[in-house]
């Protein structure tokens, strides 16, 4: 039964205020100081539906994992450093236990991060049997830089830990009940390394490869195309059993990462010493591609079938 007074309020009140001072903001009663001036950038998202099986594994550390990646991933797009978040949780029954450890384990990787827990809400909701947490992350922008591919760049992929958290309506309907292990593993939080590199080289142009997929890099293009070739991250086998079951070549590469979570561009002759740099914070690249002038096309050379896909 759902107890309206949330007896565990406090206890999460405690929690969230051991991350209220940071080298960025001050709480105090729940109202936010900032330490600086500068412009921001913030952003909202959630695990979607990929949260039916993380309720039914209960999987919680990773459910959390995912909604921090789908927001600190796109951070770097805008070169925006995180400094807060608000969380909205949504859970089919109140379950104190299961709460406490899902705002444990935020509270513990903000502070990894000096990440500010400024505010929150926990909606039971009994007609639900999945969990969704959505979050709203701000960040400041120390110096502003268009994010567009440049002709000549070369494309950086760096390897994806699986699904991550997006297309998992195609995947319902491909697996129906089917459950496998690799539904339940969490997105791979790119941003740390990513923040890091931009203040050491002219990187060009980020893109976090979630819903719409390889698509999404149509936003970056200028009078270009991107041409993606060099398949040396390849897919997880998953990506090869979507495909196997009925997903075509097109669809695979719009709707899922198929092996590259983060793509970045860069001038060729930074592109070893990125990709150097990523090996040092246990990520995995390599040059997947280039960028050629062109007409706003992704060409891909699809490792499913081996023949060009344009998009």
């Amino acid at each position: 039964m759902y107890d309206t007074t949330k007896p565990y309020k406090n206890q999460i009140l405690e929690l969230i205020k051991s991350s209220w001072e940071t080298p960025y903001v001050s709480v105090k009663n729940g109202v936010v100081e900032k330490k600086f001036c500068l412009k921001e950038f913030h952003h909202t998202d959630g695990i979607g539906t990929k949260g039916i099986y993380h309720w039914k594994q209960k999987s919680l550390r990773n459910a959390v994992l995912d909604s921090l990646a789908m927001n600190l991933n796109d951070l770097p797009l805008a070169r925006a450093k995180p400094y807060a978040l608000i969380d909205h949780l949504f859970l089919p029954n109140d379950n104190e236990e299961n709460i406490l450890e899902i705002m444990s384990c935020l509270t513990e990787e903000c502070k990894k991060r000096n990440i500010a827990i400024t505010g929150g809400e926990t909606a039971i909701h009994s007609n639900m049997n999945e969990i969704e947490m959505s979050i709203t992350m701000l960040g400041f922008i120390e110096n502003e830089k268009q994010n567009k591919f440049k002709i000549k760049d070369n494309l950086i992929g760096i390897k994806s830990s699986g699904l991550h958290s997006n297309g998992f309506t195609k995947l319902r309907e491909v697996f129906g009940e089917e459950y496998k292990p690799e539904f339940i593993v969490p997105t791979k939080i790119y941003s740390d390394a990513i923040l890091d590199l931009n203040e050491k080289y002219d990187i060009h142009g980020m893109m976090h490869i979630t819903g719409g997929a390889y698509t999404k890099l149509k936003d970056l293009l200028d009078n270009s195309d991107a041409v993606i070739e060099n398949h040396l991250l390849k897919p997880q086998i998953i990506f090869y059993n979507l495909y196997l079951r009925g997903v075509s070549a097109e669809e695979m590469y719009k709707t899922f990462n198929c092996g590259v979570g983060f793509i970045l561009s860069a001038a060729k002759k930074d592109s070893n010493k990125i990709i150097s740099e990523l090996k040092k914070s246990d990520l995995e690249s390599c040059v997947i591609g280039e960028i050629v002038r062109g007409s706003g096309k992704i060409k891909i050379q699809s490792v499913f079938n081996n023949k060009e896909l344009v998009l």
